[in-house]
């Protein structure tokens, strides 16, 4: 995602030259991601094997990462329009490629309401809710019916309008990291109730280890990283990366969809 250039401490972060940059914690995200996926399609409708459960365990550092990173973007980008409409450029592409991975109809809603693109449309709505909400411009109550609005729009993504919500409180509470980490885990569990009653009980508990991130965010320290490429390389390893799952997918186990509430 796009960083802007050197990012500023907040109160809870290490100095600068210590603890994790933000090209780092990519990497980790863009990793645990990956492993996520690979075992979502390799193993499909979600197995309860130990270790099967604990690669998906290490797939919950990615989204809170993403979401902590966009709302950095937020303040750090100079044309906030031109990188909001990037994301949804991304998210466009990404439907189709998210959708191939894992079995989805691009049409959305023949299957569930559940998981119908991916994540990457609620990080571009989560950019723009960041951008009304903190609007001088515009009245709380055409804020409040945006918002709504707004997670309407994404409830069937991936991480569906808790990506929004997170986003929002993240970048809304910029510089007080422990209130930061206080609203994610609240957005997350709801989410993970969600994911009980109408999913998946284990793997509902599951998306809790989005806990797993806060000491690894503790530690950012406010630095891009020396390697400026790191947005581009995600804009195109993500769709890629889903594209081989896809092909994975078809090899083991023929044109079927693989993802429960998907």
């Amino acid at each position: 995602m796009s960083m802007g250039t050197e990012m500023e401490m907040n109160g809870e972060q290490d100095q600068k030259g210590k603890g994790l940059n933000s090209n780092q914690l990519k990497v980790i995200a863009i990793a645990a991601m990956t492993i996520d996926h690979v075992i979502a399609v390799v193993f499909p409708n979600y197995p309860t094997q130990w270790w099967i459960l604990l690669c998906h365990i290490i797939g919950r550092l990615t989204a809170p990462i993403m979401w902590f990173f966009i709302a950095e973007g937020y303040y750090y980008t100079h044309d906030r329009i031109k990188y909001a409409s990037r994301l949804f450029l991304f998210a466009f592409i990404s439907h189709f490629a998210y959708n191939f991975a894992f079995g989805i109809p691009f049409i959305p809603f023949k299957t569930s309401v559940f998981n119908q693109t991916s994540v990457i449309w609620s990080l571009a709505w989560g950019l723009v809710a960041l951008m009304i909400v903190n609007s001088a411009g515009l009245k709380e109550g055409i804020k409040t019916i945006s918002l709504i609005g707004i997670c309407l729009l994404t409830f069937c993504s991936d991480w569906s309008c808790i990506a929004v919500m997170a986003i929002v409180f993240i970048g809304t509470n910029r510089g007080n990291f422990k209130r930061q980490m206080e609203w994610m885990m609240f957005w997350a569990a709801i989410y993970a109730f969600v994911y009980i009653l109408f999913i998946n009980r284990i793997y509902g508990v599951i998306q809790l280890f989005v806990a797993l991130t806060i000491p690894l965010l503790k530690n950012y320290n406010g630095e891009r990283g020396k390697w400026r490429g790191m947005k581009w390389f995600f804009y195109l390893y993500y769709p890629l990366h889903l594209f081989i799952c896809g092909v994975i997918r078809i090899l083991l186990h023929g044109n079927i969809g693989v993802m429960i509430g998907g």
